[in-house]
């Protein structure tokens, strides 16, 4: 056994360099949604290709990250040599979607593997048969982008210019992304030199035995916080509202079943898999399972593969939580995950009530666009998520526009975006009225729209919650519901599915209105000053906080009417 201390001091090293590791791809890439929006995760395992520490980076990438190191590495026709690093982004390997590509280096002491790094990061195109890569109405997973298995994009520290050629030829803005790789390989050295001067300094059995006490340590924490949950069979099901094909609802249907010895995730009676791109590979599943162990249990637990040991996921194939090749995937990696944690979080709050938020807006609003730059005459790509409201919580209001569950990344600035596409942003607001009723109030989304400034664009949206609204908890009402519009300048308005590829024109405007969190509560209870607040700040309408709340604001001096308040709750109660 290694003493204590130096498991903590071994423990917090490779914590933090994976962090850094994400620091260093940050500053290295090219592309605003990787520098800007900060899409990505890194992380390092060990030489059995555990799982050992993981940056906070992007939750949709918890479990994925662990299946894609084990996948690709036993997908991998050959040995992986010092200096070489594994590329991939086929969704049945990698566990997410092709955008989202996959890079595994190696760690060598002397001529022994210690542990591996690898990150995954989001490019904003790899082909397809839309800008992007997130065509909404894709039906085949050949018409989201360029698939590929595991490969040595880097052969004895050197990019094979060969295979880097023929992929890059496949992809609309291959120099933007060859950055973005690079950026990606500078990430992963940065981790092998840390892992390496951990093994240097402390010797590589010191190393390799806290690396084991510290996945030991997790999975007791874990299994410790389980046995505080009551034991039984808790049922949930909620419901994406569309495929992209067609508008029938596809649910997805979870049992939570408590054990002292673990927990059994059984996604049993789940729909089958959609024509659609919102299918959810295993990866994807397992992700949204993971996320939500840790939002509700110790989140001092150190994130690793021990911590994951407790917990037995069960997705039928053929299902829309663990399709067949080739179905679409695209959408899955970014709505279906989102539903997954909303179903999932209906179930934990039959178990966990006091620790289970209301709905958030439960989509990414994904949106894609691209098309020929009027001035270089090349291709121009883009894509971002698009934050909204979080759900309500017991004595915590929901966070008012901000990226929620399985997205963590940042809002791109509107002038990082203008500075390099053809587009100009008209409108970037908080969307009043739109976080639902609570005595703990939903946070609300937001309203952003741009003009296109080029001849013509195609753009593609991935989207949800725009029939099926976010619901609230205890009493709570559920968030506005999102939209997606085109304004032409002729003043005509073109209503959006929330999964669809059209095209634009120059001078359209393009008008994003996301939803907001559910309530928390009965709105009764919400104390008149928190209600006033919240109209003076421009999140509540004197409408609402009347029709809603049960409280009147004087329209002249903008202050409570206490007598006319008192009146109307007790009418209402």
């Amino acid at each position: 056994m290694v003493d204590l201390v130096t498991v903590e001091v071994i423990k917090g090293a490779l914590i933090y360099a994976a962090e850094e590791m994400g620091i260093a791809l940050r500053n290295s890439a090219y592309s605003p949604n990787i520098k800007e929006r900060m899409d990505f995760s890194c992380t390092l395992f060990d030489h059995q290709k555990r799982l050992e520490a993981q940056a906070e980076h992007i939750p949709v990438h918890l479990g994925s990250m662990g299946w894609a190191v084990r996948e690709g590495l036993d997908h991998f026709e050959g040995l992986l040599e010092k200096g070489d690093m594994l590329l991939f982004n086929d969704p049945y390997i990698s566990g997410t979607h092709l955008p989202d590509i996959t890079l595994i280096a190696p760690i060598f002491s002397e001529e022994e593997v210690i542990g591996y790094a690898a990150n995954k990061a989001h490019h904003s195109d790899v082909g397809g048969k839309a800008p992007g890569s997130m065509a909404g109405d894709a039906t085949e997973l050949y018409q989201e982008g360029i698939i590929i298995p595991p490969v040595r994009f880097v052969k004895c520290g050197e990019v094979d210019r060969e295979l880097s050629a023929l992929i890059m030829s496949n992809i609309r803005t291959p120099e933007v992304r060859l950055g973005d790789i690079r950026a990606q390989v500078a990430a992963n050295l940065l981790g092998e030199r840390r892992m390496k001067g951990l093994a240097e300094k402390y010797g590589i059995e010191v190393l390799r035995e806290t690396m084991t006490q510290v996945m030991d340590y997790s999975e007791r924490m874990m299994r410790k916080e389980i046995e505080k949950m009551p034991e039984g069979r808790y049922e949930a099901e909620d419901y994406l509202e569309s495929t992209g094909v067609t508008d029938e609802l596809v649910k997805i249907k979870v049992a939570v079943t408590v054990r002292k010895d673990g927990l059994k995730i059984d996604y049993t009676g789940t729909s089958g898999q959609a024509e659609g791109p919102v299918n959810a590979v295993f990866g994807v599943t397992l992700s949204g399972v993971y996320y939500v162990l840790r939002c509700l249990t110790d989140p001092s637990i150190p994130m690793n593969d021990g911590g994951y040991r407790p917990v037995e996921v069960y997705a039928p194939k053929g299902t829309v939580v663990n399709p067949i090749h080739p179905a679409p995937v695209a959408g899955g990696n970014v709505e279906t995950s989102q539903r997954n944690v909303d179903a999932l979080l209906k179930a934990f709050a039959q178990i966990v009530p006091e620790k289970v938020c209301a709905a958030c807006q439960g989509t990414m609003n994904n949106v894609a666009a691209g098309g020929t730059d009027a001035e270089t005459g090349g291709p121009w790509t883009f894509y971002e998520t698009i934050a909204g409201g979080f759900g309500g919580r017991k004595g915590l209001d929901g966070v008012d526009g901000v990226h929620t569950h399985m997205t963590n990344t940042m809002n791109t600035p509107i002038e990082a975006i203008e500075g390099v596409y053809p587009m100009r942003f008209l409108r970037y607001e908080l969307r009043i009225d739109s976080g639902g009723a609570g005595k703990w109030r939903g946070g609300v989304g937001v309203e952003r729209s741009w003009k296109l400034l080029s001849p013509s664009a195609t753009l593609s949206i991935l989207a949800e919650r725009t029939r099926l609204a976010p619901w609230g908890l205890y009493g709570g009402k559920s968030g506005m519901k999102g939209e997606f519009l085109i304004l032409k300048p002729d003043g005509t308005e073109i209503r959006l599915k929330p999964k669809c590829t059209v095209k634009m024109k120059k001078g359209d405007v393009f008008v994003a209105r996301t939803p907001g969190g559910g309530g928390y509560g009965n709105p009764l209870e919400r104390s008149p000053e928190e209600v006033s607040r919240d109209v003076v700040n421009g999140l509540v309408s004197r409408g609402s906080a009347r029709k809603d709340y049960g409280v009147v604001m004087n329209p002249e001096t903008k202050q409570i009417d206490w007598e006319a308040t008192r009146r109307l709750r007790e009418d209402s109660a």
